[in-house]
């Protein structure tokens, strides 16, 4: 059960994640659109866990190749979020991307069901 502390600072750290992503996603990601679905903050505010859902757009890359862009972009990611949650946080936490796959998954089971 997560705390109203981890609750407000997931909220907030999905809100600067996907404003980040939406003003950089040409210029670093190759515009594919990233949305960031639920963060997850870990009880000593430490570690946070973004689950990101991507729409890639052409046949440029493959959502892996996109995830690896944005681990590579980590480090200027964390420091955004130091800049506009300096009066919020005291500590930006370790961020760690994942691929939010349940839309996916959805749209499997419904394939699944219409047959």
């Amino acid at each position: 059960m997560d705390s109203v502390r981890q609750q407000k600072v997931a909220r907030l750290l999905q809100k600067e994640l996907g404003e980040y992503f939406r003003a950089n996603t040409r210029e670093f990601f190759n515009g594919a659109l990233i949305t960031v679905t639920i963060v997850r903050v870990s009880p000593d505010m430490s570690v946070a866990k973004a689950y990101l859902s991507l729409f890639i757009v052409g046949n440029k890359n493959t959502k892996e190749e996109v995830l690896q862009l944005i681990n590579i972009q980590k480090k200027e990611v964390r420091k955004y979020l130091s800049v506009i949650t300096k009066s919020q946080l005291r500590i930006v936490p370790e961020l760690i991307f994942y691929i939010d796959d349940s839309l996916d998954y959805a749209e499997k089971i419904d394939s699944l069901l219409k047959k």
